[in-house]
């Protein structure tokens, strides 16, 4: 499948929706119960962009949106301002086949030109395949917090991942 991953338009929102509401409804992924509106997805982009966070969408070579993926501040006080948290979404219909990897490594060396320090994912301990794809990409687990989360009448454990995007552990300065 040729794919091409590129920045976010705004006629891709549709499709954005579309995989955020299926993630939300049918899987773990998303500790959310209620799908999303238009205006929210719309609102969410922008608040990415206003702040130069990348949101980015894999494209099929007949035009049509895979997936997408985005990273953004991990917490909101300024000393974590090298750390980011990421999320990557792929349509159910086109899972398996390479795209979150795609655009994993698209965030990662986005994260890294724009100097951060540090990715951290946040994933439903369970999730084979998307603790497969960060142990690729060099992510390490770094704890489970149990029964943090609760969906569909079940209690969910998060599991933390993180993959040090400088080769230097110590920081020249401190954030911001």
């Amino acid at each position: 499948m040729s794919v091409v991953i590129r920045e976010v338009q705004e006629a891709d929102l549709p499709t954005i929706l579309r995989i955020t509401n299926d993630a939300i409804e049918r899987t773990d992924a998303l500790w959310i119960s209620t799908p999303f509106t238009m205006e929210q997805r719309r609102k969410w982009v922008a608040d990415r962009q206003a702040q130069n966070f990348p949101v980015f969408v894999a494209v099929d070579g007949n035009g049509v949106v895979c997936g997408y993926a985005s990273y953004g501040p991990f917490r909101a006080f300024e000393c974590y301002a090298g750390t980011v948290e990421h999320s990557v979404y792929v349509s159910s219909e086109c899972q398996g086949r390479g795209l979150g990897r795609l655009l994993l490594n698209q965030l990662i060396q986005h994260a890294k030109r724009a100097g951060f320090h540090v990715m951290v994912a946040g994933i439903t301990a369970g999730n084979e395949a998307s603790i497969a794809l960060h142990h690729r990409l060099g992510f390490q687990n770094n704890g489970i917090l149990p029964q943090v989360g609760r969906k569909g009448g079940r209690w969910l454990d998060l599991l933390f991942m993180t993959l040090c995007l400088e080769a230097v552990s110590k920081p020249e300065k401190d954030f911001p």
